[in-house]
């Protein structure tokens, strides 16, 4: 894959997937921002990732808030000059029955998962098509596709950001900026760790794979579709779920 001097901005990348993908976009010689809510936690993934040789830099940012978005990202782009990768990761989950779900919970999970999607793509994606090159990568989930009982709120999030993806990528195609969405399925994070072995154990029997997948292979498929070499590719839904959506 073909990155000339890249400039990436990934959510949620702390941990979980979106420490993956900032790790393998600096691995590919991409300059990478690491922005979470919690400084100590992308201050620790910027730093591993200089250590090993690549190049990052850490801001925390809490991606729900529209005008902390926007300030940031006027910020970094003064600072940076451009940036050309942008990876909507954040995510939080507050399960449970609809019956029983508060309107606090679905306005958290609305405003952190698919909101802040808006915010950065809104605040970086026009200086991307002023620029003539950009790769926006937004990350839904399994549930995003097909659904969850007791996700109500996470499951319309996830499916809003589909919906959201393919508008702007038809908006932006004429500028050379594509828009994509990774879709993951049961993956091998601390999020997933917190299910009890039976719950775990329900979800991989429904995985053709039988495995829950590793961080790592969701990083890869966000760097092929943010490389040159997915130049043609624009608003198509990538499920990496080990065949649980087909």
């Amino acid at each position: 894959m073909t990155f000339t001097n890249r400039t990436a901005l990934v959510t949620g990348a702390g941990r979980g997937i979106g420490k993956a993908i900032a790790e393998t976009l600096a691995a590919q010689g991409c300059t990478v921002i690491c922005v979470s809510k919690s400084a100590e936690s992308c201050g620790a993934v910027a730093a591993a990732i200089t250590a090993a040789g690549g190049k990052a830099v850490a801001r925390a940012v809490d991606v729900s808030d529209g005008p902390a978005v926007a300030a940031a990202a006027e910020a970094l782009l003064k600072e940076f000059g451009k940036i050309e990768i942008l990876v909507n990761n954040a995510g939080i989950t507050r399960d449970g029955l609809l019956a029983r779900m508060s309107e606090a919970d679905w306005d958290a999970v609305i405003q952190t998962n698919l909101s802040s999607c808006f915010h950065w793509t809104k605040a970086i994606g026009w200086p991307m098509c002023r620029g003539r090159w950009g790769r926006i990568i937004n990350i839904s989930s399994v549930s995003g596709v097909i659904g969850n009982a007791g996700q109500a709120n996470y499951a319309a999030a996830k499916a809003g950001m589909i919906g959201f993806t393919k508008s702007i990528a038809k908006e932006f195609a004429r500028r050379n900026v594509t828009a994509n969405v990774v879709a993951p399925g049961f993956i091998k994070t601390d999020m997933t760790a917190e299910l009890s072995a039976e719950v775990q154990a329900g979800a991989t029997a429904l995985i053709p794979m039988q495995r829950f997948g590793e961080a790592a292979e969701i990083a890869h498929a966000v760097a092929f579709l943010a490389s040159e070499e997915a130049a043609y590719i624009t608003g198509q839904v990538f499920s990496v779920d080990g065949g649980m959506a087909m």
